[in-house]
């Protein structure tokens, strides 16, 4: 190193020198990590030669003591270990092994919230108080975007902060979704100075990534084993917002007249592939970023043990890919599609635009534009409902209709825990006769007014002692 100047070797592996390219005269030491090819180097803050000698030897043996007891020897900020973690699931997207959109949502939590919470502290220093102390301090220094989540007031400066934050945000999306922003989007604090709480939903979401990042920083053995974090504090879980069947009616009988109330050919188009991509969805299960990637090869005519015509779907989505099955009436809702789309080669995307071009946001406000007319923007919780509401829907009605879990739970690409753990309301609901047994101003159903529920709830019961069963064999 050409700055080093006036270097003294105290003993193998341990120097003392001063920099050539800076104005102090402070001293600095040079260490190597005993069986590491790797060296550090420390400011000894002194320009005192005897001094500096004493603390090279300080330093030397905090290093040694440091290797002994398995505690880091350099440092390693949050925000920089976060870094490193956000490029190995760059990689695992470029390979395929996640989703593109996943990196995008780790580095916006890992720079956003988790760096202001604790970016410049050493991870080696993160111990349960921070860790167990993320909710609180989130909800304090966050802003959600749904009342129903409380409020609480705050200070103007706070409130001019969150609005200009809510901005950023929106000009993003639109960036995103390929609309030109002419003038800068403006949001205004509210008269009351009252901002909703983050969900804990959020909060959730976060943490999992905070923890991700301590167990990569494990893995690089920057701190020990004892630092991870796979425990999250308990926070509520929100159900899963569906349509229910009377709505589902209402949405289709509405849709047909919203599609007849369109003025323009482009709106008509859009409308209808719109409505019909709402049917295929509550009768797929698929999730949107599954009916974004789908293509017409992907569809396949067949038919069922019975000789029914069915259609099968080649679906992908988060990383992952399989089979699903669906009625005819799907095959006719895509056809609808296909007689009126400019993209129908087998390669092409099966929902575009008025052009032929691949969808990017499946029509987001032109259902929500439909949700409104329906009625039916917000659910049963207050949320606004979204495309991944038809997803849910389809898993609602598809339980009170008595299909196995399991069988739905490969159908939709997902889990029986899963299933079990969002849609449990389902099942309490069908099998009404079973829990309200016994109480006053109930009766059983007679048998022989309906004898196919009697055999479906008789199923029901054989597979809740087999399932019992096989827990107490796994005990």
């Amino acid at each position: 190193m050409a700055f080093v100047t006036d270097k003294a070797e105290l003993k193998p592996g341990l120097v003392i020198f001063r920099r050539g390219d800076v104005e102090h005269r402070m001293w600095y030491c040079r260490m190597k990590i005993p069986k590491a090819d790797r060296y550090k180097t420390v400011s000894l803050k002194t320009t005192d030669a005897e001094v500096a000698r004493e603390r090279a030897f300080d330093q030397d043996a905090d290093i040694r003591f440091r290797l002994k007891h398995d505690v880091p020897v350099f440092n390693h900020p949050f925000r920089e270990v976060g870094r490193e973690y956000l490029l190995t699931q760059e990689a695992r997207a470029q390979r395929g092994e996640i989703s593109a959109a996943r990196p995008k949502k780790i580095r916006a939590v890992i720079e956003g919230a988790l760096d202001r919470y604790v970016g410049s502290t050493q991870v080696h220093l993160i111990g349960d108080e921070l860790w167990g102390g993320y909710p609180a301090w989130r909800r304090v220094n966050g802003a959600g975007r749904l009342k129903r989540n409380g409020v609480r007031e705050v200070s103007e400066e706070m409130a001019r902060e969150f609005a200009d934050k809510e901005a950023e945000r929106r000009t993003k999306t639109q960036n995103s979704l390929g609309i030109r922003v002419l003038k800068p989007i403006k949001v205004e604090p509210s008269e009351e100075r009252t901002v909703p709480f983050i969900s804990d939903s959020t909060i959730r979401f976060e943490m999992s990534i905070f923890g991700a990042v301590m167990n990569f920083a494990i893995k690089k053995r920057y701190v020990p084993a004892s630092q991870r974090y796979d425990e999250r504090p308990k926070l509520k879980t929100m159900r899963r917002d569906e349509f229910t069947l009377e709505e589902y009616r209402k949405l289709h009988t509405v849709g047909r007249k919203w599609i007849g109330e369109a003025d323009k050919p482009s709106s008509i188009w859009y409308r209808t592939v719109t409505y019909n991509m709402i049917l295929i969805a509550c009768n797929t299960g698929m999730r949107p970023a599954e009916m974004k990637n789908l293509r017409w090869r992907d569809i396949m005519p067949a038919k069922d043990r019975e000789g029914r015509e069915i259609v099968v779907l080649f679906v992908q989505g988060k990383g992952k890919s399989r089979k699903l099955v669906a009625p005819k009436s799907v095959g006719d809702y895509l056809e609808r599609i296909r007689a009126i789309s400019k993209a129908t080669a087998l390669e092409d995307r099966v929902f575009t635009t008025v052009n032929g071009k691949p969808a990017k946001s499946l029509y987001v406000s032109l259902i929500a534009d439909l949700l409104d007319k329906a009625n039916l923007r917000e659910g049963t919780q207050g949320v606004p409902r979204s495309t991944y509401c038809f997803r849910h829907t389809y898993a609602t009605l598809r339980l009170q209709e008595g299909v196995d879990v399991y069988f739905l739970a490969e159908q939709m690409g997902t889990s029986v825990q899963m299933i079990e753990q969002h849609y449990g309301h389902v099942n309490t609901i069908k099998h009404a006769d079973r829990v309200l047994q016994g109480m006053a101003g109930w009766e059983l159903p007679h048998p022989e007014v309906d004898v196919t529920r009697a055999k479906a709830s008789k199923a029901a019961e054989t597979h809740d002692k087999s399932k019992r069963g096989q827990h107490r064999r796994a005990g």
